[in-house]
């Protein structure tokens, strides 16, 4: 493992992630490390096929990149200095001429809201020279926050790609758009795509800051306030918005028009600034929460940055017999933490929800908002043993972000370890390994060597 300082990012470079959701870093290993990885990737995926989740282990070098200063230092930035690098990862190979389409990838668990806040990030590898002719990925600037496609043409002038000499990265927020653009040349074109998560909310800034209030990108103004609430949540400062504007009738009742507009940039706007509008802003959001499902879900982001004066509110939600308020309430509740202490009890209530899907739901928001271990850790116990596979892999990560105060849950986990899903595995051993006390030690430890495998034996080289 290395010891280098992480180099941090600054506080442009945060601001243009946090506005355009994508940065571009280089690091300073030698073109000879970029070919060799090449040279073992074609080999492998001619005589192997892809590796899959295996791909690090496959191809050790690889392991130096999570370890050189830039690519920690950025992470660190982003995440947090305990960030986790996630058990899916991928090799993406692409050597033809027609493009990838516009996506979003999927959660861990799947349909889940996809939070402002960087609560995951991903990290693009390309090894190998790739001009915009050979395929790189291409990404569409600002849309992170943005549920909805809000452009047409498959191509457009607004698309900003991860082109560039071998040893070029992309670090890209989670959640934004993008694609495989077209490979005009034809020749292989490999990406390496990892994932990374959060496993605690930030206290402070984790990057090189200098800056404690907002300011915009070069005049951007396109994510505020949206911008300004995840700068200053990433500072440590949890709805710091809240109730900061004078609630003005007319224009609370201007921006709850909004809320249904056709443009949804515009609609989210709306609801931050609801936010910021004390009672009446709050008022009007939990209104549109009731409403259909775009709306309720668009309501939801305000209130989840709305303070205290929200949370009575949402607890009532929690009754409602649409589903989708329910889901959007213990989102809303989850993300302001400690200004939601009361709704731990609420949201562990909501385990024998029908639903799977609020269920993940209420998994993943205990192991954001964890505000009382002694209740939230049998909560997740109970969601370990869920019949839901996507329930059991949500509670292993929220474990993780629980660490060493989920001791109680190793045996839960032990039992996890021999499920048919590799996630549930995965997230089982992960949260082994943040829990760190000597009992989930030697599970993890014993479970690694019955599962140990060499990274050498291949179908042409078994022994």
């Amino acid at each position: 493992m290395t010891t280098a300082q992480p180099l941090l990012l600054t506080d442009e470079q945060i601001k243009s992630f946090i506005t355009d959701g994508f940065l571009i870093l280089k690091t300073d290993f030698p073109r000879e490390f970029h070919e060799r990885l090449v040279e073992q990737l074609n080999t492998i995926y001619d005589t192997e096929g892809n590796p899959g989740n295996n791909i690090l282990p496959r191809i050790r070098d690889l392991q130096r990149v999570f370890e050189n200063p830039v690519i920690t230092g950025a992470l660190t930035s982003v995440l947090g200095p305990n960030y986790l690098l996630h058990t899916h990862r991928h090799g993406h190979y692409n050597s033809v001429p027609k493009p990838g389409g516009w996506h979003k990838d999927s959660y861990w668990g799947y349909n889940r809201l996809r939070n402002h806040h960087p609560w995951w990030a991903m990290i693009m590898y390309f090894p190998q020279d790739t001009p915009i002719e050979l395929g790189p990925t291409g990404v569409m600037p600002g849309t992170q926050y943005q549920d909805s496609r809000n452009f047409v043409s498959d191509e457009t002038a607004e698309e900003a790609t991860a082109n560039g000499e071998a040893g070029t990265f992309a670090l890209i927020h989670y959640d934004i758009w993008h694609r495989s653009t077209p490979n005009l040349i034809g020749k292989p074109r490999f990406m390496l795509k990892f994932e990374f998560m959060r496993t605690e909310a930030p206290q402070s800034p984790t990057w090189d800051n200098q800056e404690q209030s907002w300011t915009a990108v070069a005049g951007d103004q396109s994510n505020d306030p949206i911008a300004e609430e995840v700068w200053n949540w990433m500072s440590g400062r949890t709805a710091a918005l809240a109730n900061t504007k004078s609630a003005d009738a007319a224009e609370v009742a201007s921006l709850s028009a909004r809320l249904s507009g056709s443009e949804e940039p515009d609609a989210l706007n709306a609801a931050y600034e609801l936010a910021t509008r004390g009672e009446a802003g709050i008022q009007a959001l939990l209104g549109a929460l009731e409403q259909e499902k775009k709306v309720s879900r668009i309501a939801s982001y305000g209130l989840s940055v709305a303070g205290e004066g929200a949370v009575e509110g949402l607890l009532q939600a929690l009754r409602a017999e649409n589903e989708d308020v329910v889901n959007h309430a213990i989102f809303a509740l989850s993300e302001l933490r400690g200004h939601a202490d009361q709704a731990v009890s609420h949201i562990e209530a909501q385990l024998d929800h029908p639903s799977a899907r609020i269920r993940r739901t209420a998994v993943d928001a205990l192991g954001i908002i964890s505000a009382n271990a002694k209740l939230v850790v049998p909560a997740l116990i109970k969601g370990l043993q869920d019949e839901d596979t996507q329930v059991r892999f949500t509670a292993g990560l929220s474990l993780v972000r629980i660490g060493k105060d989920a001791a109680e849950a190793v045996p839960a986990l032990a039992e996890q370890l021999t499920h048919e899903n590799r996630y549930v595995r995965g997230h089982a051993l992960e949260a082994l390994r943040y829990i760190g006390t000597p009992e989930a030690h030697e599970v993890l430890i014993q479970e690694l060597f019955n599962t140990r495998w060499c990274s050498d034996t291949t179908p042409a080289s078994t022994f």
